[in-house]
Parts: C-alpha cells; sequence; structure tokens
C-alpha cells in the first residue's frame, strides 16, 4: 500500500513549519493559542485560525504518519472495563493497556457482554496485526471470546 505525499503547495509556510506546528498541537495538550504563543517566541507570527485549519488539512495525515512509526507494543496486554455516565445513561469504556502503560485501544460500548469483548479484541489485533502472549483480565466471563479466537492467547486474571 502506498500512501500519498502530503502537499504543501499554495501555503506562505514552509512545509517544516506547518508540519511542527501541527504535530505540536497533535502531540501536547496544547490550545491553539498556546501553539501560536509557542511559535511566536521563535519568530513566527502565524494566527490561532491558521492553526486550526492546519489542523484540520493536515492532523489526519501526520498523524496516520506518526501511528506508522509508533513502536510495537508490548506482548502482554491488560483489558479492563469501567462504566461511565454520559447525559445520564450508563455506558462502558473498554480499555486495552499493554505492560509498558501505553493505551493500545478505548471503545464505548452499551453493553458489557461477549460481544462487546470480542470487538474491543478483534479492533485491537486488527490495528495491532498480532496475537499477544498474555491477556491479563479481571475475570470477567466476557473474555472467554477470547479462548474461541483460532489462536488464542494464555488469559490470566
Amino acid at each position: 500500500m502506498q500512501t500519498e505525499k502530503i502537499s504543501y503547495k499554495r501555503h506562505r509556510f514552509p512545509p517544516q513549519i506547518i508540519s511542527h506546528v501541527v504535530w505540536l498541537y497533535a502531540r501536547f495538550n496544547l490550545s491553539l493559542r498556546e501553539v501560536e504563543e509557542l511559535m511566536l517566541e521563535r519568530g513566527v507570527d502565524v494566527s490561532y485560525e491558521t492553526i486550526r485549519r492546519w489542523t484540520v488539512k493536515f492532523g489526519p495525515r501526520i498523524a496516520h504518519v506518526l501511528r506508522r512509526r509508533q513502536p510495537r507494543p508490548g506482548d502482554v496486554w491488560h483489558l479492563d472495563e469501567v462504566v461511565v455516565k454520559i447525559a445520564g445513561r450508563s455506558y462502558w469504556l473498554w480499555r486495552a493497556v499493554d505492560q509498558h502503560g501505553v493505551v493500545l485501544e478505548e471503545i464505548l460500548q452499551s453493553k458489557r457482554d461477549k460481544r462487546a469483548a470480542k470487538r474491543l479484541l478483534i479492533k485491537l489485533m486488527k490495528r495491532w496485526g498480532f496475537v499477544p502472549k498474555r491477556i491479563i483480565t479481571d475475570k470477567l466471563r466476557s473474555y472467554e471470546a477470547v479462548a474461541e479466537s483460532p489462536v488464542p492467547p494464555t488469559i490470566s486474571a
């Protein structure tokens, strides 16, 4: 699969500045105005509205490139779920974290059943492209769906 190159044609600023600004906004928890201030300290006068436009236009492609450069996660995954209230309704937030504390995936489901657990695991394995050696859970019976998969990893509590 070949990815298309990001085109910065018809932009006043050089590609290095645009990509750096989008990276600052996406990588750190900064507001648009904070990124504007950081760039002003470096001698680049760019408005927060321009940064917002760059983020909308170039953000997804730059994020895709950064994701491809990510190191492979550890081979021990911790899965857990927690109930959250949104607008008065209860939902289940399912999370997967590797042994280094890196959040691999989060999904929000209305149910806490076998189908929801399977959806999380399928999404994880598609995204990262491998089955971990061990999955650690809180003994929820829904995780037994993993044991039925063709290449079941070791599940422990």
